[in-house]
């Protein structure tokens, strides 16, 4: 178990190959990702690329760390990755810049000197011991507002500092601003500045300090692998989430190291009974979040969904209790489960709200692809959004996906060819009526799926984040790799 009393926590990271990258790339795609990361050996040499965020489980910067720093290793970069530990009272205060750089108000409150010197002394200790890990020759990326304060530590040092920003909003507001006004004074001594968009680059950054890189998704990991059906329906069943006929497949799973586990731990599910072999089911999978609407995206299945279909819905989120860095999910969870609670009988039964177990990360992804793979439609009715990586999680395995449009999702999904858009994230009657359409057309949710498939293919793989990473860190140490 890690050591929660320690300022930071060090995430281990083992090295995957970058040929097997060759199987699902293009062979121009492939010759690239070669070319690019040939280089990293010499230019790294020497040097520690570390990464540093507030959690090592639940969300997409988590993921995108585990499936990045093992590429980087195999490549010959020496890629650390370090996990700020916080406490309820940090996590809360930054829980509520996360919002404020959504625009949304959260828990509504200040963001004064009071907190700044509070949330200078939960940082201190990390800053510290960073400083005592770092060689001269070293590279820091900090990731978020978590992170954001430990920017001058390492300026100090001389150390180059990336901070990426994985979360913003397009048009900001007094709210955003706020956020923005609360961080300046350290994101301003970065060296770069990385943001998901252009469009969420802060006023009073540079132009020249700033960068974009998309997120993207990694393949091969158990998230993402490619299952049969008769494996997703054997994940399921030992999940606990549908029964059915056993097949005899075995509930399997390949981890990021090789080797082939099964799923044996059960969801909490808070439903009449299971899903069904068979029975169709409209999916989301997200935190639980307001910024997700997951109590819009019930109401929405109830009045819009549920009276024109025979699906059910199924809401799927991280047991509350694993994620550190979120001390608002459990507020979420109660208000979502209470909105449950007084549907009628009839509906409710066709409501399905998931509580992943967390203990085993690959295990729960293992059980989150298999979801992904069963669903017939999979949606996001996200209010705000950095990215949104479940949604190119679930274009990979080729489902029609119904999303807001908003932030980075407007990235992914070209509406009516890899997927469908929604303009008001807050309008249930155009979820239902989109969701309907994809469950009574088959052809079409096919074709949107397969063309949603090739769109993360091309965009959205792990290794376009690599070549981002590597060239704009070559390009901060003056040596850029050749083109």
């Amino acid at each position: 178990m890690p050591n929660t009393d320690a300022a930071l926590t060090e995430v281990p990271l083992r090295e995957l190959p970058l040929e097997r990258f060759d199987s699902v790339l293009s062979s121009a795609g492939a010759a690239r990702l070669h070319r690019y990361l040939a280089a990293a050996g010499p230019l790294f040499a020497g040097r520690t690329v570390w990464n540093l965020n507030s959690t090592a489980r639940g969300g997409g910067v988590a993921e995108m760390l585990a499936a990045l720093g093992p590429y980087a290793r195999g490549a010959g970069v020496d890629a650390r990755w370090l996990v700020v530990n916080g406490r309820d009272g940090f996590f809360k205060l930054t829980k509520r810049l996360h919002n404020r750089l959504h625009g949304a108000a959260g828990d509504g409150g200040p963001l004064g000197e009071d907190e700044r010197r509070a949330y200078e002394a939960a940082l201190a200790p990390a800053g510290r011991e960073i400083a005592s890990r770092v060689g001269p020759r070293d590279v820091v990326i900090l990731h978020d507002p978590q992170t954001a304060g430990l920017i001058p530590v390492l300026k100090e040092l001389g150390i180059p500092v990336l901070w990426r920003a994985h979360i913003g909003v397009d048009a900001p507001g007094d709210l955003a601003r706020s956020a923005w006004r609360f961080l300046q004074p350290y994101v301003s001594a970065a060296d770069i500045c990385v943001f998901s968009r252009s469009s969420y680059a802060w006023d009073g950054i540079d132009t020249e300090r700033c960068a974009f890189i998309s997120p993207s998704i990694d393949p091969f990991a158990p998230k993402n692998e490619d299952l049969d059906d008769a494996t997703v329906s054997a994940i399921l069943r030992a999940a606990d989430l549908r029964v059915g006929e056993p097949d005899g497949a075995r509930p399997r799973f390949t981890r990021t190291d090789g080797t082939s586990d099964e799923v044996r731990r059960k969801v909490i599910v808070d439903r009449a009974r299971p899903l069904r072999v068979g029975e169709p089911f409209v999916l989301q999978v997200s935190r639980w979040d307001a910024l997700k609407d997951p109590v819009g995206v019930v109401d929405s299945f109830v009045r819009y969904i549920a009276p024109g279909s025979e699906a059910h819905l199924v809401y799927a989120g991280p047991a509350v209790d694993a994620v550190a860095d979120d001390p608002e999910g459990a507020q979420v969870l109660d208000r979502v489960r209470a909105h449950r609670r007084e549907l009628p009988d009839d509906v409710r039964s066709r409501v399905h709200l998931a509580m992943l177990p967390m203990d085993d990360l690959e295990e729960n992804a293992a059980i989150v692809n298999a979801l992904q793979r069963a669903a017939s439609v999979v949606v996001q009715k996200s209010l705000a959004e950095g990215f949104g990586l479940t949604v190119a999680e679930a274009m990979w395995k080729a489902r029609p996906v119904v999303a807001s449009a908003v932030g980075g999702i407007v990235d992914q999904i070209e509406h009516e060819r890899s997927g469908l858009l929604l303009p008001d994230p807050r309008d249930g009657v155009a979820l239902g009526a989109a969701v309907r359409r994809l469950l009574h057309d088959e052809d079409e949710a096919t074709a949107l799926g397969l063309a949603a498939r090739e769109r993360v293919r091309e965009h959205f793989l792990s290794d376009r984040s690599l070549i981002d990473y590597l060239k704009l860190l070559a390009g901060l140490l003056g040596a850029p790799p050749s083109r």
